[in-house]
Protein backbone atom coordinates (compact mmCIF):
# COMPACT_ATOMS: atom_id res chain seq x y z
CA UNK A 1 0.00 0.00 0.00
CA UNK A 2 1.18 3.65 -0.93
CA UNK A 3 1.32 6.08 1.35
CA UNK A 4 -0.06 9.90 1.72
CA UNK A 5 3.57 11.43 -0.13
CA UNK A 6 3.45 8.62 -3.18
CA UNK A 7 0.04 9.14 -3.92
CA UNK A 8 0.49 12.96 -3.46
CA UNK A 9 3.31 12.85 -6.18
CA UNK A 10 1.07 9.75 -8.31
CA UNK A 11 -1.38 12.60 -8.44
CA UNK A 12 1.01 15.69 -8.85
CA UNK A 13 2.21 13.65 -12.00
CA UNK A 14 -0.82 13.13 -13.37
CA UNK A 15 -2.02 16.20 -13.48
CA UNK A 16 1.25 17.41 -14.70
CA UNK A 17 0.94 14.77 -17.57
CA UNK A 18 -1.84 15.35 -18.91
CA UNK A 19 -2.01 16.83 -22.66
CA UNK A 20 1.13 16.56 -23.46
CA UNK A 21 1.47 12.57 -21.60
CA UNK A 22 4.99 13.09 -20.03
CA UNK A 23 6.13 15.55 -17.10
CA UNK A 24 10.14 16.13 -16.28
CA UNK A 25 11.40 16.01 -12.69
CA UNK A 26 11.72 19.99 -12.63
CA UNK A 27 7.90 20.19 -12.95
CA UNK A 28 7.23 17.76 -10.29
CA UNK A 29 9.30 19.60 -7.54
CA UNK A 30 7.79 23.07 -8.41
CA UNK A 31 4.58 21.65 -7.88
CA UNK A 32 4.84 19.61 -5.04
CA UNK A 33 7.46 22.42 -3.42
CA UNK A 34 10.78 19.93 -2.61
CA UNK A 35 14.04 19.68 -4.39
CA UNK A 36 14.67 17.49 -7.33
CA UNK A 37 17.05 15.29 -5.81
CA UNK A 38 14.11 14.30 -3.40
CA UNK A 39 11.66 13.52 -6.76
CA UNK A 40 14.41 11.54 -8.25
CA UNK A 41 14.20 9.48 -5.07
CA UNK A 42 10.88 9.04 -4.71
CA UNK A 43 10.81 8.18 -8.73
CA UNK A 44 12.98 5.50 -8.11
CA UNK A 45 10.66 3.76 -5.37
CA UNK A 46 7.65 4.67 -7.36
CA UNK A 47 9.40 3.25 -10.97
CA UNK A 48 10.29 -0.27 -8.68
CA UNK A 49 7.33 -0.65 -7.94
CA UNK A 50 5.76 -0.44 -11.19
CA UNK A 51 3.83 3.08 -10.85
CA UNK A 52 5.76 5.03 -13.07
CA UNK A 53 8.37 5.51 -16.50
CA UNK A 54 11.20 7.34 -15.12
CA UNK A 55 14.18 8.06 -17.83
CA UNK A 56 16.58 10.17 -16.15
CA UNK A 57 16.93 13.97 -17.58
CA UNK A 58 14.41 12.71 -20.32
CA UNK A 59 10.56 12.51 -18.56
CA UNK A 60 8.45 10.91 -16.72
CA UNK A 61 5.01 8.62 -17.48
CA UNK A 62 2.73 6.92 -15.13
CA UNK A 63 1.59 3.06 -16.06
CA UNK A 64 -1.51 1.87 -16.16
CA UNK A 65 -1.06 0.86 -12.22
CA UNK A 66 0.06 4.47 -11.45
CA UNK A 67 -3.07 6.01 -13.75
CA UNK A 68 -5.37 3.53 -11.60
CA UNK A 69 -4.01 4.78 -8.66
CA UNK A 70 -3.61 8.46 -9.91
CA UNK A 71 -7.44 8.77 -11.05
CA UNK A 72 -8.71 7.19 -7.91
CA UNK A 73 -6.50 9.86 -4.83
CA UNK A 74 -8.23 12.58 -7.55
CA UNK A 75 -11.81 11.01 -7.52
CA UNK A 76 -11.52 10.78 -3.69
CA UNK A 77 -10.66 14.39 -3.66
CA UNK A 78 -13.35 15.60 -5.96
CA UNK A 79 -15.78 14.10 -3.81
CA UNK A 80 -14.70 15.58 -0.42
CA UNK A 81 -14.51 18.85 -2.05
CA UNK A 82 -18.05 18.99 -3.24
CA UNK A 83 -18.98 17.26 0.16
CA UNK A 84 -17.48 19.88 1.55
CA UNK A 85 -18.73 23.16 -0.11
CA UNK A 86 -22.10 21.66 0.15
CA UNK A 87 -21.74 21.97 3.93
CA UNK A 88 -20.43 25.29 3.32
CA UNK A 89 -17.08 25.38 3.28
CA UNK A 90 -15.26 27.91 1.47
CA UNK A 91 -13.78 26.07 -2.11
CA UNK A 92 -10.03 27.06 -0.98
CA UNK A 93 -10.34 25.63 2.71
CA UNK A 94 -12.48 22.40 1.10
CA UNK A 95 -9.43 21.88 -1.27
CA UNK A 96 -6.96 22.06 1.19
CA UNK A 97 -9.28 19.31 4.07
CA UNK A 98 -9.51 16.84 1.30
CA UNK A 99 -5.78 16.93 0.45
CA UNK A 100 -5.26 15.57 4.00
CA UNK A 101 -8.43 13.75 4.12
CA UNK A 102 -8.25 11.97 0.77
CA UNK A 103 -5.52 9.67 1.69
CA UNK A 104 -7.30 8.88 5.35
CA UNK A 105 -10.33 7.78 5.05
CA UNK A 106 -11.60 4.13 4.39
CA UNK A 107 -13.21 3.46 0.98
CA UNK A 108 -16.31 2.74 2.95
CA UNK A 109 -16.00 5.86 3.61
CA UNK A 110 -15.49 7.68 0.51
CA UNK A 111 -18.02 5.27 -1.24
CA UNK A 112 -21.38 6.77 1.49
CA UNK A 113 -19.87 9.85 1.35
CA UNK A 114 -19.73 9.67 -3.29
CA UNK A 115 -23.43 8.16 -2.33
CA UNK A 116 -24.50 11.37 -0.71
CA UNK A 117 -23.12 13.29 -3.08
CA UNK A 118 -24.59 11.51 -5.74
CA UNK A 119 -28.14 11.60 -3.94
CA UNK A 120 -27.99 15.75 -3.35
CA UNK A 121 -26.89 16.37 -6.73
CA UNK A 122 -29.87 14.30 -8.74
CA UNK A 123 -32.49 15.53 -6.08
CA UNK A 124 -35.24 16.44 -8.17
CA UNK A 125 -36.07 19.10 -5.99
CA UNK A 126 -33.55 22.23 -6.77
CA UNK A 127 -32.88 23.43 -3.05
CA UNK A 128 -34.19 20.32 -0.91
CA UNK A 129 -35.78 21.56 2.54
CA UNK A 130 -33.45 19.60 4.64
CA UNK A 131 -30.06 21.54 2.54
CA UNK A 132 -32.15 25.02 3.09
CA UNK A 133 -33.02 23.96 6.80
CA UNK A 134 -28.74 22.62 7.82
CA UNK A 135 -27.62 26.27 6.13
CA UNK A 136 -30.11 28.66 7.92
CA UNK A 137 -29.08 26.45 11.37
CA UNK A 138 -25.37 27.33 10.36
CA UNK A 139 -26.30 30.83 10.19
CA UNK A 140 -28.50 30.76 13.13
CA UNK A 141 -27.76 28.13 15.43
CA UNK A 142 -31.44 27.61 15.86
CA UNK A 143 -32.57 24.62 13.85
CA UNK A 144 -35.85 26.03 11.65
CA UNK A 145 -37.46 22.92 12.90
CA UNK A 146 -37.80 24.40 16.13
CA UNK A 147 -39.09 27.82 15.32
CA UNK A 148 -42.52 25.98 13.92
CA UNK A 149 -43.00 22.94 16.87
CA UNK A 150 -44.45 23.91 19.60
CA UNK A 151 -42.73 22.56 23.07
CA UNK A 152 -46.02 19.98 24.02
CA UNK A 153 -45.89 18.53 20.77
CA UNK A 154 -45.11 14.78 21.15
CA UNK A 155 -42.25 14.38 18.58
CA UNK A 156 -40.02 17.42 19.79
CA UNK A 157 -36.56 16.43 21.56
CA UNK A 158 -36.67 16.31 24.82
CA UNK A 159 -40.13 15.71 25.06
CA UNK A 160 -41.00 11.95 26.97
CA UNK A 161 -42.54 10.70 23.71
CA UNK A 162 -39.55 11.56 21.66
CA UNK A 163 -37.28 9.16 24.16
CA UNK A 164 -40.04 6.69 24.34
CA UNK A 165 -39.94 6.63 19.97
CA UNK A 166 -36.11 6.56 19.86
CA UNK A 167 -35.81 4.23 22.50
CA UNK A 168 -33.99 6.08 24.68
CA UNK A 169 -34.28 7.26 28.42
CA UNK A 170 -35.74 10.93 29.11
CA UNK A 171 -33.67 13.42 30.51
CA UNK A 172 -36.84 14.28 32.66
Amino acid sequence: MLGRRAEDYLEAIYELCDGKGFTRVKEIAERLKVRPATVSEMLEKLSREGYVVHRKRLYVTLTDKGMDVARDVRGRREILVKFLTTLGVPKSIAEQDACTMEHALHTETVKQLRNFVKFIEECPIMNPKWLEHFREFCKTGIHPCDKNISESHPMRRNSKRFYEVVGQKSNE
